[in-house]
């Protein structure tokens, strides 16, 4: 028995990282799932080895069109949905001077006006039915602040208080709305800031530039920042019915970094 044995989900952004592997989970877990993506050959090859309990759609998730679309293909392939997670964002890497105005409105586009509708399209269902769990997929950086990534904090803690204002209100109809604080991400989407960001930075001390270069942030666990495995048993977890009674609650997978700060050297770091 899977934990979520017939449910039928709904997760974006699953051609690739968190979102491929919530939907192999899923499937792992007894639930029947609909993937959708904009990168099409991505998404199909993550669902195809997953035979019948999995389809994939093409969806941009800024198109209210293509929500009504997704809702209606998942139920007729499946069933009506019982669970979506709102997974799919974007990343953008830059000082606060770089970010552009439209590159921002992106950023927020995606990652926060998408779920927005995407909890309105499959809303309808799920009330008439009296049941349902939507799971917004954050970032610890819905939970505190970090430099270089404006608009992706600004859209992830926007992400949070919608996650929050609609477990009010639709937790009468039996709808429950969590978040996820992730600290484990898809390597796809960051890589090619991270190495631009490096690059850049290496160019600037080449040039004589100073920078603050501080000791890496310390993980209590001292086990890196996880898997995307670790942020799908936690979708997992809040999708099923264990998680009955978890409405409007954030939900960090970061090994306890966000819990506060560890000053090596300190009573507690060293000793009995």
């Amino acid at each position: 028995m899977g934990r979520l044995d017939g449910k039928v989900a709904l997760v974006t952004g699953t051609a690739r990282g968190t979102g491929a592997e919530i939907q192999r989970l899923f499937v792992e877990e007894g639930a029947r799932v609909m993937g959708v993506d904009v990168l099409d050959e991505l998404g199909e090859a993550v669902a195809a080895p997953l035979g019948d309990a999995a389809a994939y759609q093409h969806v941009d998730v800024r198109d209210p069109s293509d929500w009504s679309a997704a809702v209606a293909a998942t139920v007729a392939r499946f069933g009506p949905v019982d669970v979506l997670v709102n997974n799919a964002a974007v990343l953008e890497v830059a000082s606060f001077e770089e970010h552009s105005h439209d590159r921002f409105r992106d950023v927020i586009d995606v990652n926060l006006v998408g779920p927005f509708l995407g909890m309105q399209a499959v809303l309808p269902g799920m009330a008439e039915r009296g049941a349902g769990s939507i799971v917004n997929v954050g970032s610890i950086d819905s939970l505190e602040g970090e430099v270089g990534i404006t608009a992706y904090g600004a859209s992830k803690w926007g992400l949070r208080g919608l996650t929050k204002c609609a477990a009010l209100e639709l937790g009468r109809q039996g709808v429950r709305v969590n978040l996820v604080a992730a600290a484990p991400g898809s390597d796809d989407m960051s890589k090619p800031f991270f190495e631009a960001t490096t690059a850049k930075l290496k160019a600037f001390m080449a040039a004589g530039g100073k920078a603050e270069l501080g000791s890496p942030p310390v993980q209590p666990m001292g086990r890196g920042v996880g898997t995307t495995r670790h942020v799908a048993h936690m979708c997992a977890f809040l999708a099923s019915d264990d998680a009955g009674y978890c409405n409007g609650g954030d939900y960090a997978v970061d090994g306890g970094f966000t819990a506060g700060h560890i000053f090596p050297g300190s009573p507690g770091t060293y000793g009995p």
